[in-house]
């Protein structure tokens, strides 16, 4: 079967074949899948084992009920966000492990879900929560929180060009009412929407939410420190990414060991960081699989090995 066509209704999973390399994988090795989503890269990392074991963790209900379907004894579902990666582990006498996947993405499950209120596609609530249990939605970043907050966050999380005159668009829209569907936020911003590129335009604004109200760059930060603790020397860390600022943040941890500044050197001059990279640039998805799922466009795969 390709790797282009192990999916389901759920979620498709990228550039599957690229990841199950990147881990090495042995069948009795100990591996963590950190975001199960709709559970396909782990399904397949499950076929390659024997007495090996597979962590993995989601926050979302909605994959615990699918994780239902991997149940056997190499399987173990964590529901837990992953900053959460070292206690978790520690707890299941699970440490240390051989490979780590960390899939960033929203699933295609999520996002075709339109009261969870991802997609600009459908109306449904500002929502946009990972965990349907967690405190804040974006209504609530988008009626409550300050514009100059609003100005930054759609211009770092969004990298949105005008982001300081929809900030201002946002606080004038909310002062009659409180912002609480998509359409809503839609109806909104149009004045401040470039004509012939809403589409891009609205992922990037909804890009920015999502962002804030997930900590995603907190959260993955803290993954990645967690990751030097919990993989063995030798072990390995695949990461796949979906935006710049992602991205960024994986290729100083693995090329520095820390997210900002210049790579630390002990008394001698040599490198002090965790990992080694095995792939200078990152790996890209094939034009057969973006023709297939347009969301492996924007994917880039980087591979680290644990010294």
């Amino acid at each position: 079967m390709s790797e282009y066509t192990n999916d389901t209704a759920y979620h498709r999973p990228v550039m599957l074949a690229q990841c199950l390399a990147a881990l090495d994988l042995q069948p009795d090795g100990r591996y963590v899948d950190v975001t199960f989503g709709g559970g396909g890269h782990s399904a397949r990392i499950l076929e390659r084992l024997t007495t090996g074991h597979l962590y993995s963790f989601d926050q979302d209900a909605d994959a615990e009920a699918e994780a239902e379907k991997l149940i056997c004894p190499q399987f173990t579902f964590v529901k837990a966000n992953f900053r959460e990666l070292t206690a978790e582990l520690q707890q299941l006498g699970a440490l240390p492990v051989d490979g780590l996947l960390a899939d960033l993405g929203v699933s295609s499950h999520q996002f075709d879900t339109p009261e969870r209120g991802f997609s600009t596609r459908f109306d449904g609530p500002l929502d946009m929560r990972m965990d349907p249990d967690g405190p804040l939605t974006a209504a609530d970043i988008l009626n409550d929180y300050k514009e100059a907050d609003l100005h930054r966050i759609f211009g770092m999380y969004g990298e949105v060009t005008n982001a300081r005159t929809l900030a201002q668009t946002v606080g004038a829209a909310r002062r009659g009412r409180r912002l609480e569907t998509i359409a809503e936020l839609k109806q909104a911003i149009q004045p401040c929407t470039p004509r012939g590129k809403e589409n891009k335009y609205l992922a990037q604004v909804f890009q920015a939410l999502r962002i804030e109200v997930n900590q995603e760059m907190q959260a993955l930060q803290e993954m990645l420190l967690q990751t030097a603790e919990v993989l063995r020397p030798g072990g390995r860390l695949v990461v796949l990414s979906y935006h710049s600022l992602e991205d960024r943040l994986v290729k100083n941890f693995i090329g520095k060991g820390k997210f900002f500044g210049a790579v630390e050197k002990d008394f001698f001059g040599n490198e002090s960081k965790p990992f080694e990279a095995v792939n200078r640039k990152p790996e890209e998805a094939d034009p057969a699989e973006v023709a297939l799922n347009s969301r492996a466009r924007s994917a880039k795969l980087r591979v680290a090995i644990r010294n």
